[in-house]
């Protein structure tokens, strides 16, 4: 088993073999890569610039490694914007329901905040999974250069 290496972080650059689409009303997209695997330490603080080399093609890749509080310290931020949301959506939704629920005497209009707990609630249900997914896949590793048809993913276990 691969088990991570504490102050470092696993990457694959990325090379794109090919990109095809077919079929006129049903797309069906298809694409092959090829990755090359590093293991990169981290610095003891700030950020630091690595070069990669694509195995595919001998390109140079540049990247920027952050430090390991740096990391985290995004991850728990974008952790905690999730978790705000999810509260968002909670409340708003009790709300549109309390105030969805009264009965208006004639000639009066509704609440004013009924329609901004709709908002709240559509805003809210589509950040919490963007929140959340986003701090899954954060690395701490940026692309600053690259030839075209590379990138950077990371290496899940």
């Amino acid at each position: 088993m691969n088990r991570p290496i504490p102050g470092t972080v696993e990457i694959a650059v990325r090379h794109l073999l090919s990109d095809n689409t077919t079929g006129v009303m049903t797309k069906t997209r298809q694409i092959t890569w090829r990755d090359t695997q590093y293991r990169v330490r981290r610095p003891a603080s700030g950020k630091h610039t690595v070069e990669l080399t694509c195995s595919a093609c001998d390109a140079a890749v540049r990247a920027e490694v952050r430090d390991e509080a740096g990391y985290r310290r995004t991850t728990a931020i974008l952790r905690t914007l999730a978790a705000l949301s999810v509260l968002v959506l909670v409340v708003a939704f009790a709300f549109a329901v309390y105030e969805g629920g009264k009965t208006v005497p004639e000639g009066q209009s509704g609440s004013v905040l009924f329609p901004l707990s709709i908002i709240a609630i559509a805003v809210a249900f589509l950040a919490a999974p963007l929140f959340f997914l986003k701090s899954s896949g954060y690395t701490g590793v940026s692309l600053l250069n690259a030839p075209k048809l590379h990138g950077i993913k990371s290496v899940r276990g």
